[in-house]
Formats: structure tokens, sequence, C-alpha cells
């Protein structure tokens, strides 16, 4: 494993080692100078790279252990979001909610905040109960305190290799997935907040023309068939699956059309089986409060016609508030606004700082592990428990085992 999901990052060490167990990789973390853990390598940037040793857990543990009286799971660190869904919908369990991608390592995705959509519904670590670690030093320690669980649960991979989580999980339910087309402007700019609450999870899809925004992806909880309208604040039901890029096969999207399916077949946009988004891509993503949306978008808007040449699609979600330190979220209900951009790295980085100050006066938090300018970004200002994280990653990293170049470039060292 040489280079990232996305094809634009060469890590920077071939030394990728696969624990088969607790042991051997606590054994790895004490013979490392640095070491970090590799997920389902989706991250845009370096985050999780490392100079000296990687750890995949491609071959780790598989299994997962369902705490039926603490209604939680507990999860190896390796396995997705997807794969886990299928094994906890089997035994009549649910999570709260699911990314876009169910492609993706459930451990990975918590330890950048990486989340699903809804207003009502927090990022993925919201749900994390526990966390078990490997310290530097390979001693194990279970982080379930209330004190030390909101740093653990978004930590960047910056204070120990996090080898389980358990999960808050819920009994079972279904979704129903429904598209609407071609939502006026003017239509979204006088009721954004009430289509964006309109339903468990709504997303809009966009590629920031003059007229219209083109689809709106609604997933509702459901116990019965439901019944849909023709048309949503102008928009027009979608007469047949849609991909969110435009000309992409629709085929690995996840069912529409109002279909009713198990959670897990419809908060994702995509099939586990299947191509994920575009392939080929790069990724940024900007989160604000959520009152902040509406003017965040017009500054957006105003740049339009900067932005649209490079996107892919551009989507706009959701997120509820929560209290985990280094969490996109933390003490706001946010918008986030997405731009899966065209492989055109050069183009994308000369961009990226407009649309930062153009999002400047609304205090955006960047995904972490997403492309975006680090210099644009106070994270002591925007993140109010930083210099605690620090603090709290000297105290257990006193050498700087588990940093690399970026978390020093962003304030971590």
């Amino acid at each position: 494993m040489e280079r990232n999901w996305a094809g634009n990052i060469t890590f920077s060490t071939k030394r990728v080692l696969v624990p088969q167990d607790l042991e051997q990789l606590r054994h790895e973390v004490v013979r490392a100078n640095h070491i970090k853990a590799l997920g389902s390598v989706h991250s845009f940037n370096r985050i999780n790279d490392s100079s000296d040793t990687l750890i995949s857990f491609l071959g780790f543990y598989r299994e997962l252990s369902i705490d039926h009286e603490a209604q939680t799971v507990c999860i190896p660190a390796g396995i997705t979001s997807g794969a886990i869904a299928l094994k906890l919908n089997q035994e009549g369990f649910a999570l709260a909610n699911m990314g876009s991608l169910p492609h993706i390592s459930l451990v990975g995705a918590t330890a950048t905040a990486t989340h699903g959509s809804g207003v009502g519904n927090q990022n993925l670590s919201g749900r994390i109960r526990k966390v078990e670690i490997v310290k530097a030093n390979g001693e194990l320690e279970v982080i379930d305190s209330s004190e030390k669980l909101p740093a653990f649960a978004v930590s960047l991979g910056a204070l120990g290799i996090i080898h389980h989580l358990h999960v808050a999980i819920e009994p079972t339910y279904d979704i129903a997935q429904i598209v609407y087309l071609d939502l006026p402007l003017e239509s979204l700019r006088e009721n954004m907040l009430e289509i964006l609450s309109s339903a468990f999870s709504v997303s809009l899809f966009t590629m920031w023309g003059d007229d219209v925004v083109d689809q709106i992806w609604i997933k509702s909880r459901v116990t019965s068939a439901p019944h849909f309208e023709d048309y949503f604040f102008g928009a027009h039901r979608a007469p047949e699956q849609v991909h969110p890029i435009r000309g992409v096969d629709p085929q690995g999207t996840t069912g529409q059309l109002g279909s009713v399916g198990p959670w897990y077949s419809r908060l994702p946009h995509f099939l586990l089986d299947s191509m994920p988004s575009a392939g080929g891509e790069l990724q940024s993503e900007y989160f604000v409060a959520l009152e902040d949306g509406p003017a965040a978008f017009e500054a957006l808007y105003e740049i339009r016609d900067q932005i649209a040449p490079l996107l892919l699609v551009s989507e706009i979600r959701t997120v509820a508030a929560d209290d985990n330190w280094l969490s996109t979220a933390y003490g706001r209900t946010s918008m986030a606004f997405h731009f899966t951009w065209k492989p055109k790295e050069v183009e994308v980085n000369h961009l990226l700082p407009l649309i930062e100050n153009a999002l400047a006066p609304f205090a955006p938090r960047p995904h972490w592990g997403k492309v975006f300018t680090a210099e644009n970004f106070d994270f002591q200002k925007i993140y109010p428990h930083f210099n605690d994280f620090v603090q709290l990653r000297r105290s257990y990293d006193p050498q700087g085992k588990f940093l690399n170049d970026l978390l020093k470039t962003w304030g971590l060292e």
C-alpha cells in the first residue's frame, strides 16, 4: 500500500506492517520511532502519513462483539462501516447514522470527525462510548471517562493507535429515500433551513449554477410505506435513479424513487460493492454554524464562476452539535459545504484560499481528512479545547511518536 485512495498522496515510507493481533501491534508501536495507522486510506491529505512505519489493520481481528445490556458494539480497527452494518443488521441492530461511503473504516472515520447528515444527527464520533488504544510505550488503555473521551473520540491519530471502538447501537430501522431535481435557487434561499431540516437526512447536490440546485436527496426513517409528493419546494420528483455526479451511471447508488430499505442500504449514497463517488477525485469540506449557513452559501455563490470549472459535484448538508474537542461540529449544529473536485491538484490548491477567504467571516472549520490551506486557519481560535488537546497529546506521547509533518503544521507539536 503505497498511495491513498484518491492517488494524490504517495506515502513517505514503504514500511507497512500488518499485525495479526494486539501483541504484534504493541511490539511494533514500541520499536518504531514514528508510526501512524492506516484505515481505508480515504483521507485526501497526509494526516496518516509517516516517514518511518505505517500500520495496516487488514489482517487484524475482524469479529464484532455486541454488548446487549449496554447497547454497544465493540469494533476492531480496519473494518469498514458497510461490513459493520451488515453484521449488526443480522443481529437486529443498527448504527444511528452512516457516512456517504460505506467503504471507509469506522475507526479512521471517527478520528477525523467524518459524518453523515441531518440536523438531529451527530457525526460518527458522537456515538463512541469507549476507545481502546496502544500508547507510545506499548501499554494498553481503555478510555471511557467523561473527562478524556471527548479528546479521544476525534484524536487525529495523535494520542495513540486505536485498535477498538465501542459504539452505541439501537434496534434496526428502515429508511425511504427519494430524490428531487432542479430546486429553484430562489426557493432554496427562502427555505434553506426548512429544506435541510425536512427529514432524517437531507443532502443538496449542486454545480453552483445560476438558476437551480441540481438534486435534493431525502432520507426518511419510516415504519410503513411513505407517500411522497411530486413536487418539493418547486423541485420535481426524479423519474429514475440518479447519481450525484452528472453523467455517471447510477447503478452503484443506494435505492431511491421512494423505495424503503434497511438503514444500511439507504443512509450511504453508494453501495458497498460499487465504486464510491467518482474514484479519481479530490475533496474539501468546510463547516459553519447552521444559522450562518445561508449567508455562507451567498458568499460561495459570489465566486461560483471560479468554483464550477473544477467541480465534479458539491454537496450541502447538516450535522448536529457534539462535545468532542476536535469535532468539526463541536458546540454548534453545522452546515457543511463539501466539494468533490476533479483530480487537478495544482488548480484546486490555487482555488482553495479563495473559498476559505469567502467563508472566513463565518469561522469555518475544515474537514481534517480533506484538502485545505492550513495557513488560513487558527485552530486555537476555532476549537476552544485545542490547547487542552495539545497538552494531553504531550502527556501521552512526549516524544511525538504519533506526530507527522502535517500535524505539526496544524500546531499539535
